[in-house]
């Protein structure tokens, strides 16, 4: 009886507040995000501590906010041999200015996590690096989002947005929590639609200079 009780105790009780990473506060689900550049690790933190480092020179650049910046460059285009010369062989990655390494990495979906890979100078700057997308990035808190096929079939030149690195890793975490299989499965592919979906609909389009 007594493991009963136990048992019950445990499936009921409540999952623990999740709690800023730099002062213990409890946050609410939307949260500031930081950047740790060196160890490039992400950091849940509350309003207060995040504006703290809305100065990118704040905390002598250690740590860096994640903005809230979402960009779309409607003639965006990747022809096949351009992608091929990433060496992604998956139709989604997401590519990064790492600063601790003076390089830029690409990153793409698994259903373990997040794979990456470093990306040749040449294969970066006559393709991907080349866009006007690429020309707004900040470094370590921001990464551009490719996704090659568009739903429903056929490249059409793919889609690619600017957005916080943090809105990648949900792309992360929804191919790990669903992910079924070898193809993925429907559940999956509605999840990961939804997200290229909201995450458009949050996007600015560039201005005809190039500016976000």
């Amino acid at each position: 009886m007594a493991s009963g009780l136990r048992r019950f105790l445990v499936t009921s009780a409540e999952p623990a507040p999740q709690r800023c990473d730099m002062c213990a506060t409890p946050v609410p689900p939307e949260h500031p995000h930081l950047v740790q550049v060196a160890e490039r690790r992400m950091m849940c933190v509350c309003g207060p501590c995040g504006f703290l480092f809305d100065n990118p020179g704040a905390g002598g650049g250690s740590y860096r906010r994640v903005p809230d910046r979402y960009l779309a460059d409607p003639g965006f285009t990747l022809p096949d041999a351009q992608w091929d010369e990433l060496q992604i062989p998956v139709g989604m990655a997401f590519f990064l200015h790492n600063s601790a390494q003076g390089s830029v990495v690409a990153c793409y979906p698994s259903p373990a996590g997040a794979t990456e890979s470093e990306l040749t100078l040449d294969a970066w700057s006559t393709g991907l690096g080349a866009s006007r997308l690429a020309a707004e990035l900040e470094p370590d808190v921001e990464a551009l989002l490719v996704r090659r096929d568009r739903p429903g079939g056929g490249s059409g030149g793919g889609e690619c947005l600017l957005v916080p690195i943090d809105a990648c890793y949900r792309l992360v975490g929804l191919v790990k929590l669903h992910w079924r299989g070898f193809d993925g499965g429907a559940e999956a592919w509605r999840a990961i639609d939804g997200l290229f979906t909201e995450l458009g609909d949050r996007a600015r389009v560039l201005d005809p200079e190039g500016r976000g």
